[in-house]
């Protein structure tokens, strides 16, 4: 994630029908301009390019309201509620999950792009320094916390249960392994550093931490295929997964130079831009969704 988480088989949103709404923009824009600004919660709106975003969207006749919120657990239950038209701040595991806790039916709209997810330390310079039986703490969302887990792995600093999945929890650690892991709040994992010899932190967290992205001793891969499933998307209700100002407001974030060399900035240029088409990323919450059901 960036710094700125009911089956839906039925609701993939052909890929014409975004290129369509993407191509108009008159009665679009003049609708939504009617209608007030369309709220966007997101978490980080301090990033720059937010402001790019709505300004960009304002020259298409689009008002938008950027709605920060502090915590991952908040945006998606305020967009069932009502409270926003969109989200993004997500990628479709963490939506997934969601979705089949909440048993809601948030949908992906819209794609933006990747982000590794990296390992940070204050008091050791490489993950070969990390003592034995020292502590290393990530995120205690599920799939954050999974994947974090994967991350250790791949350093050699844990084993995982049956080699570790998408599912992985603390509980699936090895005993044996080098060092013991703890699960904490997202939002917290950067502030215990000082207290523990390495976390995990969400791309979110880690300038608000003091740190810069290159900070990271280690991160996963995110131009990997399997990494599709960490997809940033625009989140949106299920009846609105065809609304053209929605529509229009992905491909202006995904078109303006401005808004993804912000978005780039404000990653450390360590995003990787995606403009996957729609039914792929509403096929592919389903399969994860299904996954995570299969798995309860």
């Amino acid at each position: 994630m960036t710094k700125r988480l009911a089956s839906v088989a039925a609701l993939a949103l052909p890929l014409a029908l975004l290129l369509g709404a993407c191509a108009s923009t008159g009665d679009t824009a003049g609708d939504a301009a009617q209608e007030g600004p369309v709220r966007i919660g997101v978490v980080g709106a301090g990033d720059p390019y937010w402001e790019t975003y709505t300004e960009a969207a304002a020259d298409e006749g689009i008002e938008v309201d950027i709605v920060d919120f502090t915590e991952y657990t908040q945006p998606n239950p305020a967009l069932s509620a009502g409270e926003l038209d969109l989200n993004q701040f997500q990628h479709i595991i963490y939506l997934a999950t969601y979705n089949v806790n909440a048993d809601d039916d948030l949908v992906p709209i819209g794609s933006t792009a990747t982000y590794p997810l990296g390992l940070y330390s204050t008091q050791y310079d490489s993950v070969d320094d990390f003592p034995a039986g020292s502590t290393v703490v990530v995120p205690d969302d599920e799939s954050n916390q999974a994947r974090g887990l994967l991350v250790l792995q791949a350093q050699g600093l844990i084993e995982l249960k049956d080699g570790g999945s998408v599912f992985s929890t603390v509980a699936d650690v090895e005993p044996g392994s080098k060092v013991t892991v703890e699960a904490l709040d997202a939002a917290l994992t950067a502030t215990s550093l000082p207290d523990v010899a390495g976390a995990i932190i969400n791309n979110d967290f880690v300038e608000d931490a003091g740190l810069s992205f290159e900070d990271a001793l280690a991160t996963d891969d995110p131009s990997d295929p399997s990494a599709q499933p960490y997809i940033n998307i625009f989140a949106a209700k299920a009846e609105d997964a065809d609304n053209p100002t929605y529509l229009k407001l992905v491909q202006i974030f995904q078109d303006t130079q401005a808004v993804t060399d912000g978005l780039q900035e404000a990653s450390g240029n360590s995003a990787v831009l995606v403009k996957t088409p729609a039914d792929e990323l509403v096929s592919a919450l389903k399969d994860v969704e299904d996954d995570i059901r299969a798995n309860q």
